[in-house]
């Protein structure tokens, strides 16, 4: 993304999830997805680079999903994942990167780079 971000670059509104092994009441227990708290977001979509388009080719979509920083942001691991709450599309989260714009670095977002069209 070329410039600063601002809050206006949020203009999605997505959930973060964890996976929790729950009984089914039957002594078998299940991995059910569980979401922790909902924010508005932002999105930069990789171009370029071979591993890139590898991805495309095997029908995945890698880009970076941005939040603001705050308490629950800050928890996010990989072993998470994110819903986009409008069109329903989930992400796994590979990697955590937190970043700071601004003349006094006091804008800052946590970055998480991300993949569609992969297996939860």
């Amino acid at each position: 993304m070329a410039g600063e971000r601002t809050t206006g670059d949020l203009k999605h509104t997505v959930a973060f999830e964890t996976r929790e092994e729950r009984d089914r009441g039957d002594g078998v227990t299940v991995g059910v997805w569980q979401e922790r708290f909902r924010c508005r977001a932002g999105y930069v979509h990789l171009r370029g680079g071979e591993s890139v388009m590898a991805d495309r080719l095997q029908g995945q979509h890698t880009q970076v999903i941005f939040v603001r920083v705050s308490r629950a942001a800050k928890q996010v691991g990989t072993d998470w994942r994110i819903r986009d709450l409008d069109s329903g599309a989930l992400f796994n989260i590979r990697d955590v990167t937190p970043q700071e714009y601004g003349p006094g670095r006091d804008r800052r977002f946590v970055d998480f780079l991300c993949q569609s069209g992969v297996s939860t």
